[in-house]
């Protein structure tokens, strides 16, 4: 399972390319962020953002989860208004609606 939540049949070859990759990292606090992100944006981020997305994406995930905590300084490459939306990006979790703590709820 990936994760994602939505549907890559709207979306070009490029987009469906970048939107696994974004789900497919090697950390899972990636995966949530860059993942949840594509999730949320790929459809409307323009030919320029999704270059920026896929130079970011080629880096290593240690790096990028720092960048994102605040623990590293974001290298002057990334700073866009791209990676800041990414950073500012928070999932929306619903809470799940089976199993046994549902069905007592009902």
């Amino acid at each position: 399972m990936t994760g994602t939540t939505r549907s890559s049949a709207d979306l070009d070859p490029r987009r469906r390319r970048i939107l696994v990759r974004a789900w497919r990292r090697g950390i899972r606090e990636m995966d949530l962020v860059i993942g949840g992100f594509a999730d949320a944006e790929i459809a409307d981020l323009n030919d320029t953002e999704l270059d920026q997305l896929e130079l970011l994406m080629a880096e290593e995930d240690a790096d990028i989860l720092s960048w994102v905590t605040g623990e590293a300084e974001i290298p002057e490459r990334f700073r866009s208004p791209l990676f800041e939306r990414m950073r500012r990006y928070e999932p929306d979790f619903e809470p799940l609606q089976s199993g046994p703590k549902a069905r007592a709820s009902e």
